[in-house]
């Protein structure tokens, strides 16, 4: 594209992050923008961030930093910060570091366009509002670049009402709020018109998602689930992330009966101890969380659990720890994303005495090690099953190709004829340290 502004998106964090960078891309592409993959000769650098991880603001400032021998060299280039970090510290950013030239929220980012001209006048531009008009409305159409690849995320609900006391995400996002049932079904038909097969529904509180449907009705996620099921060539659907309180009776249901719902579920329980649960404000039990998951497995025998736990969250014993490691014990995840506590400004748990690093560290090396028991073991019974695989790439061996079991599982097949967006039948033939290796059986449906 000939005279064409280059944007350079670098994105931290959630599948969100992901989503939401793809679609600044696109807002931006209205304003001459094409994406480059490096900020070597971008126009426009923008950093997507997120607040989750530890010292995550230090960490945004630490890149900035390196952005300033480009800033120096080439003064027209613009700077801008995004995301949750931008929401938490707009004002901090554009007095803490004088060469970023515009910061705007997650709410905010289908005014890039405006904000970016605002900046060719030599104002700086900070927007971090929760604005009344709604972004996807402002972004109606996917762009040319949404899909880049046979899979996609999809966003269908922000923010959260749970207020953790760890979690920084009801200031950074928001109140929950639910996408129109049409929009997001236009949507997913737009990618799957690009060539998507599979779609990962998102949201912060994904299954508690409760937006309208054409009918005026108040659809559930399940009733969302179904309706993207009758999509003619979308084959696959996952959702993420889900809150063990929202996860009703026609979601597991759908779990039991949709073909097209993949037998995976991301489940968070953030530790096994009912007392350190109340001090989290996560407003369920062990016990409730257990019998929650029989019950999806009674729905579904073969699905994969995963979750996310966080150790050392303040006043937590080592019979608290203990009790996480038992309920780690019962369930038995195939995945886990786990976490030692770090303080987030503003929340409740931040106020509170912290524990030694080293008590942390300890305790999440134990609690990753038997996780990793756990997933090695499920990995390594998939060893003689035949599982659906969609390919997503070549691999780097010649005529290998790559691609995620209905398990989302990564799975390495070689002299394979198919091409990316094939999905075929597999046999796993063996276990390596993260990965499945098998041979191709025949294609889905054959």
């Amino acid at each position: 594209m000939s005279g064409a502004k280059k944007l350079y998106i670098k994105t931290y964090g959630c599948q969100m992050n992901v989503y939401d960078s793809e679609r600044m891309a696109e807002a931006m592409g209205s304003a001459g923008y094409v994406e480059t993959d490096t900020p070597d000769d971008a126009d426009m650098i923008l950093l997507n961030t997120c607040h989750i991880r530890e010292k995550a603001a230090e960490k945004v400032y630490s890149e900035l930093g390196r952005f300033r021998p480009l800033k120096d060299a080439r003064p027209d280039l613009k700077i801008g910060v995004a995301g949750c970090v931008a929401q938490a510290e707009g004002d901090e950013i554009m007095r803490r570091q004088p060469l970023v030239d515009l910061v705007v929220g997650p709410q905010s980012y289908h005014r890039l366009p405006q904000l970016e001209a605002q900046t060719r006048t030599g104002a700086r531009a900070l927007d971090t509002d929760f604005p009344l008009d709604d972004k996807f409305e402002a972004l109606k159409t996917r762009g040319p670049k949404a899909s880049r690849g046979p899979t996609a995320f999809l966003t269908v609900q922000e923010g959260c009402d749970k207020f953790c006391a760890f979690c920084v995400v009801p200031y950074t996002r928001g109140a929950e709020a639910s996408r129109p049932a049409a929009r997001i079904l236009d949507e997913a038909r737009e990618l799957v018109d690009r060539g998507v097969r599979e779609i990962t529904l998102l949201g912060q509180n994904v299954n508690a998602y409760h937006g309208t449907g054409p009918d005026g009705s108040d659809w559930s996620l399940a009733r969302l689930i179904w309706a993207l099921d009758a999509i003619d060539g979308l084959e696959r659907i996952r959702f993420t992330t889900s809150h063990p309180n929202d996860m009703a009776d026609d979601l597991i249901e759908a779990h039991a009966s949709c073909a097209k719902l993949m037998p995976y579920l991301h489940l968070p329980v953030q530790s096994g101890s009912d007392r350190i649960l109340k001090r989290m404000n996560r407003k369920h039990t062990a016990e409730s969380y257990l019998r929650l998951i029989e019950r999806i497995r009674a729905a579904r025998p073969d699905i994969l659990m995963s979750g996310d736990f966080i150790v050392g969250f303040p006043e937590e014993t080592e019979a608290d720890f203990q009790a996480t490691m038992d309920l780690i014990e019962e369930v038995k995840y195939g995945y886990a994303y786990s976490f030692k506590y770090s303080t987030r400004p503003g929340t409740p748990a931040a106020e509170r005495a912290q524990l030694d690093e080293d008590v942390k560290t300890d305790r999440l090396h134990r609690l990753q090690a038997r996780i990793t028991h756990h997933q090695r073991a499920i990995q390594d019974a998939m060893v003689g099953r035949t599982v659906g695989v969609l390919f997503e790439k070549p691999g780097r061996l010649p005529g290998q190709m790559v691609g995620k079991s209905d398990y989302l599982h990564a799975v390495h097949v070689a002299d394979c004829p198919l091409q990316p967006g094939d999905l075929a039948r597999v046999e796993i033939t063996e276990s390596g340290s993260n990965s499945l290796a098998g041979r191709l059986v025949a294609p889905s449906g054959a």
